[in-house]
């Protein structure tokens, strides 16, 4: 699935006008039936009043096409024109002659605080107030009005965006957004709708096919891409009936100090699970113990220092490494890591305190292999690139570090983003269960599991991210989001690969 920015939106309506010799009017009818319909489906009649909030522009429009549509089904519907400016698109002038043909009631024409009506709790707001042409936060009295929407306890519905938020540029003022329960968009979701400081505005939504012209959406390159089950089963390799265990590589994992085995038990056990033939784990001495007997599975190679790695030794080429989960910082540490960057040309997961160790030794970042992935939760992250303004300007920072550094880098948290270049990959699966200790430990050793497979670094970020989400939702659909545990997550990776290929039950539903 794919996310596109505003300006590719327009310029798609505009290709498909042309291409299907259709009116914007015809277009935003097509967009209104499907309005419909959604509410249809689910009120089928039912008498609760409907308080429709319409701009002046095309999303106003769309607001009139439902309010139509709705009066001539017999439903309970109020009407509002949010009277804004003295300019009006031409498809909402010909709306709002039409509806007036419908019904007796006609629209009511707010201009101030005067006309802000009550609304009971159990009716329904639809919010057709602005769209995606927004090019700047309401204020006066339109503020005020979504101020007093928000404040109702009713079901706020907001048709293609909620009012106030754009869709793909930094929100600039959060009191000036209407905070939707659900929202109805157009053919595809908005960035602004996976973002930590944008989501809370628009929690759920639904897709709306209207139609928009295939080729182009087809052919453009989007601002970013979803991966969603059907993606992920794409990017699935299946095995051979005669492989064996040099089939799917020898992974080195290279992680643990004094009091941090855990993160390197917990990154082994994942490489395994995902599907890695063969599995060294590098660590320590004081770790051997723990490490035979948690993992018995693994092989393992520890360091001549009892609490911490010092020089990385091994008598065999990895066919992918996963490094940093619970190093430390030391001194030490540091070398080790660099003779790591300079001797070994395996692919490379480089996670927690190998990223801090970068962050604070500036001269490891000319050592970076090529087509390695970083994997930062957000403190990471920030110390990697700097302070950033807000979460376009984050991901604008990581852009121009991946292109610079010739790395891939995956932004931690729900909605994981893969950044290779300046393409974007945004993860469906995951939950809030799954903010763990341990669970991004797992989710190196699911990457590095990937690359020991042989899938190419990119294959190995955006297909693992998914799977590592998918075994978090199926955890958590056994024991809830408090119960989840790092293991919970690792030993759902077998159901997740099951899973990947089983009928969905909500299948051929908008999600």
């Amino acid at each position: 699935m794919k996310i596109f920015s505003a300006e590719q939106l327009y310029e798609a309506d505009k290709i498909t006008l042309e291409q299907q010799q259709i009116t914007t009017e015809e277009l935003m009818e097509r967009a209104g039936a499907q309005i419909f319909n959604w509410f249809h489906e689910r009120l089928n009649g039912a008498s609760v009043p409907i308080h429709i909030f319409c701009g002046i522009g095309n999303n106003g429009g769309d607001g009139l096409v439902l309010g139509r549509l709705l009066i001539e089904s017999g439903y309970n519907v109020i009407v509002y024109v949010v009277n804004c400016s003295d300019k009006r698109s031409k498809s909402f002038l010909y709306n709002y002659d039409l509806i007036k043909n419908v019904t007796k009631d006609w629209p009511i024409l707010m201009k101030g605080e005067n006309d802000f009506p009550e609304i009971d709790p159990e009716d329904i707001i639809v919010d057709a107030i602005f769209g995606i042409g927004l090019n700047r936060c309401p204020d006066g009295w339109v503020k005020k009005l979504i101020q007093h929407l928000n404040a109702i306890p009713a079901f706020k519905l907001a048709i293609d965006i909620p009012s106030g938020l754009f869709p793909n540029t930094a929100l600039k003022d959060e009191d000036a957004v209407l905070r939707a329960n659900h929202t109805l968009t157009f053919q595809t979701p908005k960035l602004a709708f996976f973002l930590p400081e944008t989501a809370q505005f628009a929690p759920s939504f639904d897709l709306l096919d209207i139609g928009l012209d295939r080729e182009f959406l087809v052919n453009t390159k989007p601002l970013a891409q979803i991966i969603s089950k059907p993606e992920a089963q794409n990017l699935y390799k299946h095995r051979e009936r005669f492989a064996h265990k040099g089939t799917y590589g020898h992974a080195l994992i290279v992680a643990g100090s004094y009091g941090k085995i855990g993160a390197a038990a917990i990154s082994t056990a994942a490489t395994f699970r995902i599907g890695a033939g063969m599995v060294t784990t590098f660590i320590p001495k004081c770790g051997y113990s723990i490490l035979q007997t948690t993992v018995p599975e693994a092989m393992v190679a520890t360091d001549i220092e009892e609490e911490f790695i010092s020089k990385i030794n091994v008598d065999f080429e990895p066919s992918a490494i996963g490094v940093g989960m619970g190093i430390g910082k030391r001194e030490h540490t540091v070398e080790a890591l660099k003779n790591l960057f300079r001797n070994f040309n395996s692919p490379m997961v480089i996670d927690a305190d190998a990223i801090n160790l970068i962050a604070e030794n500036k001269e490891l970042l000319k050592l970076l292999p090529k087509n390695s992935i970083i994997t930062p939760h957000p403190g990471e992250l920030q110390r990697l690139v700097g302070k950033w303004e807000d979460d376009y300007d984050k991901i604008e920072k990581v852009k121009k570090f991946s292109m610079k550094h010739e790395v891939l880098v995956v932004i931690k948290g729900a909605h994981s983003i893969t950044i290779f270049g300046d393409t974007l990959y945004l993860n469906s699966s995951g939950n809030p269960g799954m903010a763990t200790a341990g669970s991004g430990d797992a989710l190196s050793g699911v990457i590095t599991g990937l690359l020991s497979q042989g899938y190419d670094p990119l294959t190995s970020c955006v297909f693992g991210v998914y799977m590592h989400g998918f075994a978090g939702d199926l955890a958590v659909n056994q024991m809830g989001y408090e119960a989840v545990m790092a293991n919970d997550i690792i030993n759902n990776i077998g159901e997740a690969y099951m899973m990947l290929f089983a009928k969905d039950q909500s299948e051929g539903e908008n999600n």
